[in-house]
């Protein structure tokens, strides 16, 4: 059995919806793929809308102003999906453990895995480790996964643009 690394890749999945929200279900879903997840998910009518919810709520852990309210929101948000974890072995995959209930829809999947995801990003990284791009005015979420602890730009793009503003500035 292994556990599942939901830290890193949960956590840049919700960045990901936040940066280049799909224009459907079926893009949220094929977004899910794209960042290792392989379950299918009943389809409801309004999952795109309520999936957008989840983003839209996470994006208030994104842009809160200190840890305490960071670690507030988070205990919140996972209060809300709480289920025990249990093991399955869906897909063939082999045993692991998920941390919601068998059979949810999207919207209710994806605000377990990228709450608790968030959640162990941030405690095994540090509290800092998420945040808005620096370069002013890119809003785009940046999950910092580097080693040394310092992304603070979307892009290699937003980074040197805010280099020659740095550089025009003095002149």
């Amino acid at each position: 059995m292994h556990l599942n690394p939901y830290g890193e890749y949960a956590v840049l999945l919700a960045a990901s919806l936040a940066n280049e929200w799909p224009d459907d279900r079926d893009g949220i879903e094929a977004r899910t793929r794209e960042m290792g997840m392989t379950m299918t998910f009943p389809v409801a009518s309004d999952d795109h809308e309520r999936t957008r919810a989840v983003i839209d709520e996470w994006l208030r852990i994104v842009d809160a102003p200190d840890d305490d309210t960071r670690a507030a929101l988070l205990n919140a948000q996972m209060a809300a999906v709480t289920a025990y974890p249990r093991l399955t072995n869906h897909d063939g995959e082999g045993w692991h453990l998920h941390y919601r209930d068998s059979d949810e829809e999207l919207p209710r999947v994806l605000a377990a895995v990228i709450s608790v995801g968030t959640s162990l990003h941030l405690v095994t990284r540090g509290m800092d480790r998420l945040a808005r791009c620096a370069a002013d005015p890119c809003t785009r979420v940046v999950v910092d996964v580097t080693r040394n602890g310092r992304q603070r730009y979307c892009s290699v793009r937003c980074a040197n643009r805010a280099a020659v503003r740095r550089h025009r500035a003095r002149g």
